[in-house]
């Protein structure tokens, strides 16, 4: 069965937060950017949310309050645009009733789902997407920044980049400046405040290429980097404006030592636009079959999953296989921990206190950095040549945050 919408059963009071009728179903809503320019984000969901369904306590059904409830997932494409992804929120809670949303993939998805579920007191779980970027740019006011009651997330944050990234800046020979290609988008404002501080903490020098809207040409940036003499780089665009901007360098001779990117180059298909420009890039990994990682809902292991899609569908694993798997994790964790699936408000209790470990790791909602969100320690890795059926192969080369997962190369420059 893959993604498609399904119809729902059960129906609910209105936006309260309060109890909904009764009923035998619950309803998950999912929305994820399964077309538009964020599809790549999204291109393993449909196995994922088949995968998920085979589970026991998905195909049986889950125990809430000594009652059991058949679940139901209903799946949306927010099309990589924000107003269709709070369309789709809507649809799910007023037409399918859902009793929870779950989404993924970048601010452009997640936000405004969840600014939907929280005006209307529906529970929901947001992943892939630095925490910064889901709390702050929510917020009426981000410098007085206040917890929502209805939405929580996990994932990563700039602190973690720092921490995945600075120490593999330590290991190759630079002269300590950075340049930053950030645009003007949730993700990019957040990377932007955030930045600099860490690159002071640790002695780099940090060169803004400036906020930049999407298609622009990049030439005035990449003239600002070699003038600066920037031989690290960070980023955080999306895929076509990266593409645009590293081609435009190799052309222009800008050359870091050493490239760490973010928000791209997180899957194999991002790799095949760029050839052999991609190899040595660094990013960070939230997740892999590297992971010493299990679900809650069977037992399968991270490199189970991994490999169980690239025989499934002959398509190279990817990071988000783990997060959406996990978005179901949770849901499972929440219902089963409460004594109704209607009483939306416990439900949204049980997320900002859950803590629990999965496919995911451990997630641990009550410790912030703020309430209702799970901090995940990611890995250091690079794309090198594959040495099987795939050209290139993401690889483990610095485990700083996360020890218990092994090393499988060495760091090398991006650019000797």
């Amino acid at each position: 069965m893959g993604l498609g919408t399904l119809a729902a059963t059960g129906t609910a009071c209105g936006a309260t937060g309060g109890f909904q009728s009764s009923g035998d179903t619950i309803v998950i809503g999912f929305v994820s950017p399964q077309s538009g320019a964020l599809a790549n984000f999204a291109s393993g969901d449909a196995f994922v949310v088949d995968r998920v369904r085979q589970t026991p306590p998905y195909s049986q059904g889950f125990t809430v309050g000594g009652r059991k409830y058949t679940v139901e997932i209903v799946v949306k494409d927010s099309v990589s645009d924000p107003r269709l992804a709070g369309r789709a929120a809507r649809e799910l809670i007023q037409h399918h009733k859902a009793d929870m949303i779950v989404t993924s993939s970048a601010p452009e998805t997640t936000n405004p789902v969840a600014a939907e579920c929280e005006s209307a007191g529906v529970p929901c779980v947001a992943t892939v997407v630095p925490w910064e970027a889901w709390y702050f740019s929510r917020q009426a006011d981000p410098s007085h920044p206040r917890p929502f009651t209805y939405t929580t997330m996990f994932f990563l944050g700039v602190d973690q980049f720092g921490g995945c990234f600075v120490p593999m800046w330590e290991r190759v020979s630079t002269n300590k400046v950075v340049g930053a290609m950030f645009p003007d988008d949730p993700d990019g404002r957040a990377f932007r405040q955030a930045w600099p501080p860490i690159l002071e903490r640790a002695g780099y020098t940090w060169v803004d290429g400036g906020a930049y809207t999407e298609g622009r040409d990049f030439q005035s940036m990449i003239a600002k980097f070699r003038r600066e003499r920037c031989e690290i780089f960070i980023n955080a665009p999306l895929t076509p404006d990266f593409n645009r901007m590293w081609r435009q360098a190799a052309v222009a001779g800008f050359r870091p030592r050493l490239a760490t990117v973010a928000k791209v180059l997180l899957f194999p298909s991002d790799t095949l636009p760029l050839g052999n420009l991609v190899e040595n890039i660094a990013t960070d990994s939230w997740w892999g079959p590297y992971m010493p990682n299990t679900s809650s809902l069977d037992g399968e292991s991270a490199r189970n999953l991994a490999e169980a899609y690239q025989s499934a569908t002959g398509r190279q694993w990817l990071q988000t296989l783990g997060s959406v798997y996990s978005l179901f994790e949770i849901a499972h964790q929440a219902f089963t921990g409460v004594d109704t699936p209607r009483d939306r408000q416990a439900v949204a209790a049980r997320l900002r206190t859950l803590n629990y470990s999965g496919m995911s790791g451990v997630l641990d909602f009550s410790r912030g950095p703020v309430p209702g969100v799970a901090i995940q320690q990611p890995v250091g890795v690079q794309w090198k040549r594959g040495v099987g059926r795939f050209p290139y192969e993401m690889m483990v080369v610095d485990n700083s945050l996360n020890p218990a997962v092994p090393i499988g190369a060495d760091l090398a420059p991006t650019n000797p």
